[in-house]
């Protein structure tokens, strides 16, 4: 694998600036879905862009735990609650009051003391800026990290793959299935079961280090990219089925947790350990390295350009949405970028908000 100056693995640089990318592409093109009639052209449009980007969320997921979960890299709970958890409560704080002061602002509403207190009483009852869910569930994984670090250090690779079963089938299959087509019944019992520890994104971040840290033959991974490729093509297809049987966006298949999107975020992950490496020239390396450590400024702060977009009457619907979606989703990206670049060089409070 490859792997930058200082021991960075390139790949995991490129992998989440591609995954940053495809976040906007994501929220671009979802945010004017719903403003359609479903299967209409800018629909089915919106509808490719956002069902092949869904597995952007849940490699974010898998880059924290590829390297937090490592037991060759010491990590303790001072640094845990400190350098990890600190920082993106921070962030949350931080641009929780940002997007709702600037939203204020974009109505014509006076930024008083006031708003400032309803800003932050939001915040406190959990009321958050649609995309600042990503933080609280990640500082619900690192609180987690000691107890996970446990169990990768002790498990052999057969205990791995007996618990990506149970993710696959009790927090993704029946899920899924339930809400397609529901049954009293089986709900009833995957209740009873209650198998939490297999929920939630805990199967994501386990996988991260997984991916990282075991070979894969050739044959597994061309099954995987053959899975990824069958995951996008169903999550493509199945939503607009769904959405055409029930006469409104379905939008069951997008969810993280669908078996399709599972495919998806496992199979780019692979891709871009074993096939898309970076060139050993020291210039690129650093250049993908610097853009690399401003990607979770990006993703905090891209959305106040999508409000701006909006709020000048500008959308994924102003011109040919095909053409519209990757255009709007490089100048949002850039915009971000800038902006998270300026704010890093803060000193101090730089690292605590980007």
């Amino acid at each position: 694998m490859a792997r930058g100056e200082g021991g960075r693995l390139v790949y995991a640089d490129l992998l989440r600036v591609a995954a940053t990318l495809a976040v906007v592409i994501l929220h671009l093109s979802g945010g004017w879905i719903s403003e359609v009639p479903v299967a209409s052209g800018a629909w089915r449009v919106f509808n490719v862009y956002n069902g092949l980007t869904r597995w952007c969320v849940p490699v974010f997921v898998m880059l924290s735990g590829m390297f937090l979960l490592d037991p060759k890299k010491s990590l303790s709970y001072r640094s845990l609650f400190f350098r990890q958890i600190l920082r993106i409560v921070a962030a949350l704080v931080v641009w929780s009051v940002v997007y709702g002061l600037f939203a204020r602002f974009l109505s014509g509403t006076p930024l008083t003391l006031s708003a400032l207190i309803q800003v932050l009483r939001d915040l406190v009852w959990g009321r958050l800026h649609y995309h600042l869910w990503f933080l609280p569930m990640i500082v619900g994984l690192y609180l987690a990290t000691p107890f996970l670090r446990a169990f990768v250090r002790g498990a052999s690779r057969s205990d791995f793959h007996f618990f990506f079963l149970l993710v696959f089938v009790f927090a993704m299959l029946l899920p899924t299935l339930l809400r397609i087509r529901p049954s009293a019944t089986l709900s009833t019992w995957t209740d009873k079961l209650q198998l939490e520890l297999v929920l939630g994104y805990t199967g994501y971040y386990v996988l991260g280090y997984y991916l990282k840290t075991y070979t894969l033959g050739r044959i597994p991974e061309l099954l995987l990219y053959l899975l990824g490729l069958l995951g996008g093509a169903a999550t493509v297809w199945g939503t607009e089925w769904l959405s055409l049987r029930s006469g409104t966006s379905d939008f069951t298949l997008y969810s993280y947790f669908s078996p399709t999107v599972c495919a998806m975020s496992a199979a780019v992950f692979v891709l871009f350990r074993y096939l898309l490496g970076m060139s050993d020239e020291r210039s690129r390396r650093q250049q993908m390295a610097g853009l690399s450590a401003i990607t979770f400024g990006i993703y905090l702060c891209h959305d106040l350009f999508i409000m701006l977009l909006r709020h000048f009457g500008i959308s994924t619907l102003s011109f040919a949405p095909a053409a519209a979606v990757p255009a709007l989703s490089l100048l949002v990206f850039l915009c971000a970028a800038v902006l998270a670049w300026l704010l890093s060089k803060i000193p101090v409070v730089g690292r605590f908000i980007t």
